[in-house]
C-alpha cells in the first residue's frame, strides 16, 4: 500500500479496482469524452501566451479513452477553449486527433479565432464556417459550439436562428448542437436569445424540429437534471439528447421508460475505465452493476466541477498526471493555479475511492511531492 501525505493527514491509497474493459463501443449508448489537452511544460504556456501541446502525450492520452471503447470529443470545453487553447493549436489538435482516430470523434466549432470585443454578426457567421469547414476537412463530426462572441453580438433569437440554420445548411455532416451554461462560461448568459431558460429551450427546439436530419444530437451542459429530462422528451425522433451534467450523469443515462440520455462529458476523461465498465453493465441489462460502478465517480465528479465550476480543467489534468497519463502538471495558459491546496487534496481521497489510481505508488509519489512543494 503506498501513503499520501496530504495536509488534513495520511492517506492509504487503495488503487484501481478490476473492472471488465470492453474495448468495443457501447451498444446501447453513445458516450464521448471530452478530452483535455497535455501542455508541453517546456514551453512557455503563460497566461495569454501561444498554446505549445506535447503532441505525444496528448494523443496518447486520445489512444487511451478510444481504448475503452469511449468516442472522443475533441477541442471542446475541457481542451481549455476560450481558457488557454488558441485556435491556431486548436486546428492543429483537430487535424492530429482526426488522422489518428482509433474510434468514434466529433470536435468542436466556435468563432475564437476573432480577437475579444465587438464583431459583427456577419463576421461571427463566417468564424463559425471557417472552423466548421477545418472540421469537415479533418474528417471529424462537428460541434457547433456555444459562441462567446454571438452572445454579445445577438439582438434576439432571430439572430441566433439565422446563424445557426445557414451553418447545419453549410454541413454535409448531422452536427451536435451544444448549450453550455454560465456555471461553464459567465460570457454566455442569454445564450439563445433570453436568460429565460425556458424561452431558451423554444428557440432551440424551433432549430432543431424544422431541421431534425441535419442535427445529430444536441449536448446540454446546464446543470439542470429536469430540464435536461423536459427537452429530453420533446425531441423529434432520432435526434439524441448528449448529457453534459457532470453531477447527474447516471441517472441520466440510464434514463425512464420514456427515454434516455447519451453522453458527451468532460468526467469520463477522468473516469473512462470506470465509465467503460458501466457502459458494458448497461448492455448487458445489468442495472444493479451499473449504479454500483458508477456511484463513487459521482462524488469525484460533483467535487471536480464544483464553483467555480470553468476551472474543472485543473481538477482532470492533476487527476491525469497521478494516473501515469503525462509525467507534469502543466496546463496551457498556466491554469494548474486554478485550484487550491485543500480541493487537490480532497480529489486525491476520491479519485482513490473511486479505483481510479491504477498505480498507487506512483500517485502517492507524485502527490506527496506535489504537497510537499506547495504546501510546505
Amino acid at each position: 500500500m503506498a501513503t499520501v501525505n496530504l495536509p488534513s493527514g495520511p492517506l492509504t491509497l487503495a488503487g484501481r479496482r478490476l473492472w471488465e474493459n470492453p474495448e468495443t463501443p457501447p451498444r446501447t449508448r453513445f458516450a464521448y469524452a471530452a478530452a483535455h489537452v497535455v501542455a508541453d511544460p517546456r514551453a512557455e504556456n503563460a497566461p495569454g501566451a501561444p498554446a505549445v501541446l506535447d503532441w505525444e502525450a496528448t494523443l496518447a492520452f486520445r489512444h487511451h479513452l478510444w481504448s475503452h471503447g469511449l468516442g472522443v470529443a475533441e477541442a471542446m470545453d475541457t481542451a481549455q477553449r476560450g481558457m488557454g487553447l488558441d485556435y491556431a493549436a486548436t486546428k492543429e489538435l483537430i487535424r492530429r486527433s482526426a488522422a489518428a482516430a482509433g474510434g468514434r470523434i466529433v470536435a468542436g466549432v466556435a468563432t475564437d479565432q476573432l480577437a475579444p470585443g465587438p464583431v459583427t454578426l456577419d463576421q461571427v457567421h463566417r468564424a463559425y464556417a471557417e472552423q466548421l469547414a477545418d472540421v469537415l476537412t479533418a474528417g471529424a463530426g462537428p460541434v457547433l459550439m456555444c459562441s462567446r462572441h454571438l452572445a454579445a453580438t445577438a439582438r434576439d433569437a432571430d439572430d441566433y436562428l439565422t446563424i445557426y440554420r445557414s451553418l447545419l445548411d453549410t454541413s454535409d455532416k448531422p452536427v451536435i448542437l451544444h448549450w453550455l451554461g454560465t456555471a461553464f462560461d459567465p460570457a454566455l448568459e442569454g445564450y439563445w436569445g433570453s436568460s429565460d431558460v425556458d424561452k431558451a429551450t423554444e428557440t432551440v427546439l424551433e432549430l432543431i424540429t424544422a431541421n431534425p436530419a441535419k442535427v445529430d444530437g444536441i449536448k446540454i451542459s446546464l446543470l439542470d437534471a429536469g430540464h435536461e429530462i423536459r427537452l429530453r422528451r420533446r425531441l423529434p425522433a432520432g435526434v439524441r439528447l448528449y448529457t453534459g451534467d457532470d453531477f447527474n450523469y447516471p441517472e441520466l443515462i440510464r434514463g425512464d421508460e420514456q427515454g434516455h440520455s447519451d453522453a458527451l462529458l468532460g468526467i469520463f476523461a477522468a473516469i473512462a475505465p470506470a465509465a467503460a465498465a458501466a457502459f458494458a453493465a448497461l448492455d448487458r441489462g445489468d442495472l444493479d452493476e451499473y449504479d454500483r460502478i458508477f456511484a463513487p465517480t459521482v462524488p469525484l465528479s460533483r467535487h471536480i466541477f464544483e464553483k467555480p465550476t470553468f476551472y474543472y480543467k485543473t481538477g482532470i489534468v492533476f487527476l491525469a498526471w497521478l494516473a501515469g497519463h503525462q509525467s507534469h502538471f502543466t496546463m496551457v495558459g498556466g491554469l494548474q493555479s486554478g485550484r487550491s491546496v485543500p480541493h487537490f487534496a480532497r480529489l486525491v481521497e476520491l479519485a482513490d475511492a473511486a479505483g481510479l489510481l491504477p498505480d498507487p505508488d506512483l500517485a502517492a509519489h507524485r502527490a506527496n511531492r506535489f504537497f510537499e512543494v506547495v504546501a510546505g
